[in-house]
């Protein structure tokens, strides 16, 4: 089963590939999007000035708020990472749990019959 991509981790893999100098086709294909997708997500990451296109060189490059959004986002990446480990540890715990009552059930329903 795949996962999806979230905005944010689009609009990041997308700032990754810009950050160093990139044209449309090559974040395209290295950000794995489809045409329509990266048009729609250039044309807001443009807009919230997180990269700029460089007329000279005819290529998208970061802008420093685009920087400061990758520094947050791969701490914000790492701490979710590490919540989710957390919060599956919890489920597996709760399944455990959830065993034993069923466990317990059986056993005390033979014990009334008795």
């Amino acid at each position: 089963m795949g996962s999806y991509r979230s905005r944010l981790d689009i609009v990041a893999d997308i700032l990754h590939v810009v950050s160093r100098g990139a044209k449309k086709t090559q974040i395209m294909y290295q950000a794995n999007l489809s045409y329509k997708l990266l048009n729609k997500y250039l044309t807001e990451i443009i807009r919230a000035y997180l990269i700029r296109f460089e007329r000279k060189d005819r290529c998208y490059v970061l802008t420093n708020k685009g920087e400061e959004f990758l520094k947050k986002y791969k701490e914000y990446s790492r701490r979710n990472k590490n919540i989710e480990k957390q919060l599956n540890k919890i489920r597996n715990q709760r399944k455990v749990l959830e065993e034993m009552i069923k466990s317990s059930k059986a056993v005390a329903a033979s014990i009334v019959e008795l």
